[in-house]
């Protein structure tokens, strides 16, 4: 069974963010020759408190704090594809996505030279292909957001196998993308290309 986990980091319901993600599960998922099952987050229906710098490792725990993103680490640690989505906010991602992203700091040392500091220990040691989607206005800068979402993927070890931009014409349209046929069909294609890599570079001993 292939996981794929969206997370979607736009306050709407139905927005081009969410849009996106779905058609791109959706590729992935017709794509894949075995079963597959999908599951979309919307961070904006969690509650959840902001990362506090605790400054000690919940080890064996995922954090400190027992509130909504509980279940999602676990779906986190559990997935095989990771699908990550947000509007563009003053150059970044939305206060939403940057939440969940500062309290997953717990999931593995800062050290990156291999001596692990205090009792932090890696929580997601499998590599896992992932897709970023941003959307944004037509004059917005897409880059503040990506290298930020780059960046979450690298601490969850994600690798960063595909990059979805939409920039809208009108962000007073909710869920514009899904009328933009170019839009649509990139995501298709990413979709497609996450399935070949799940069944290939990614696929697991056990897959056969």
């Amino acid at each position: 069974m292939i996981n794929i986990l969206s997370i979607c980091g736009s306050p709407v319901p139905g927005s081009s963010t969410e849009i996106l993600l779905r058609r791109i599960a959706d590729s992935a998922r017709s794509s894949l020759h075995g079963p597959s099952r999908h599951r979309l987050v919307r961070l904006n229906e969690l509650e959840f408190v902001p990362c506090q710098a605790c400054g000690e490792a919940p080890t064996p725990r995922f954090c400190f704090f027992d509130d909504d993103l509980t279940d999602v680490y676990r779906a986190l640690a559990r997935c095989d594809c990771l699908l990550f989505g947000s509007p563009v906010y003053f150059d970044a991602v939305s206060a939403q996505a940057k939440a969940f992203i500062d309290r997953c700091n717990c999931l593995r040392p800062a050290d990156f030279d291999g001596v692990t500091e205090r009792d932090f220990i890696k929580l997601m040691s499998r590599k896992r292909p992932g897709a970023i989607v941003i959307v944004g206005g037509e004059r917005g800068w897409f880059e503040g957001a990506r290298r930020c979402i780059a960046g979450f993927f690298k601490w969850v070890e994600v690798v960063n196998e595909g990059y979805l931009a939409f920039a809208s014409r009108d962000f007073r349209r909710v869920g514009e993308a899904a009328a933009d046929e170019a839009a649509m069909a990139e995501a298709d294609r990413l979709g497609r290309r996450l399935a070949k890599l799940l069944e290939s570079k990614y696929a697991r001993p056990s897959d056969g």
